[in-house]
């Protein structure tokens, strides 16, 4: 209920706030009605990734907006918590789907290759 809860706040908070470009926050790439029963849960946990991506842009920026040590604190932690909910969330889409396990190998192994190091 609470993770639900926090969701609603994010999402209500998607109606005025901006990034620092002015756009707001992210919409919904997809239909999900038209979404098969069989892919409804990976595009759940990808809509779940790009709203905690939103909200860890949304507290860096305001964040980065205030002059107040104590607001820009909390901001900053909240923002750390809101990216373990996207590594839970892409841990969940891993299991589900191969293929993005697969890509997000490939990508990696890609940019290891163009820069020429390993992390």
């Amino acid at each position: 209920m609470k993770k639900m809860i926090s969701f609603m706040v994010i999402c209500t908070l998607g109606l005025f706030a901006l990034n620092a470009s002015g756009a707001g926050l992210s919409k919904a790439p997809i239909d999900m009605q038209e979404v098969s029963e069989e892919e409804k849960d990976k595009e759940i946990l990808r809509l779940a990734i790009i709203a905690e991506l939103d909200a860890v842009s949304l507290y860096e920026q305001l964040a980065a907006s205030t002059k107040n040590e104590d607001i820009k604190k909390v901001l900053l932690q909240a923002a750390k918590e809101e990216k373990t909910h996207v590594g839970e969330f892409q841990t969940l889409l891993l299991r589900m789907d191969k293929e993005q396990e697969k890509e997000l190998k490939e990508g990696s192994k890609e940019v290891e290759e163009l820069l020429g190091k390993k992390r």
